[in-house]
């Protein structure tokens, strides 16, 4: 199996949540963070410029809802793999519900997250709504 590296945006509107979520990932070897971003706005921006093949996306950022968020993410890049982040265990349905590829709680394990990117990067997909 030919391992492929996987550009990731972390979106967040809390610099500690993105902080921890970038030392995760850079641990991880083939997982590349290309941005960061604090609001819905940025996020969009930085998939534009970007072109991550994966976003974390938090649920509830600011400035509109994870639904609307992710459906301008997609309007922007359709192939976008989404990974909802949330502290709210009734934001898992609603997160599905919108398209996300697949939910991560953020009181989840970080190996839990880790494996949502990796199920990506090796199987080149996740599938819809699945959550292992």
């Amino acid at each position: 199996m030919e391992d492929k590296a996987i550009r990731v945006l972390i979106a967040d509107d809390r610099p500690e949540v993105r902080s921890a979520l970038r030392v995760l990932l850079v641990q991880e070897q083939g997982i590349i963070v290309v941005g960061e971003a604090g609001d819905a706005k940025q996020a969009v921006k930085l998939v534009r410029e970007r072109q991550p093949d994966l976003a974390l996306l938090d649920w509830e950022l600011p400035d509109q809802s994870g639904a609307s968020t992710l459906a301008k993410l997609r309007a922007v890049r359709p192939d976008l793999i989404v990974v909802a982040l949330s502290g709210l265990p009734e934001a898992r349905q609603a997160a599905l519900d919108a398209g996300a590829d697949i939910f991560v709680s953020k009181g989840d394990p970080p190996e839990r997250l880790i494996e949502a990117v990796n199920e990506h990067r090796y199987a080149g997909k996740i599938s819809q709504g699945v959550e292992k």
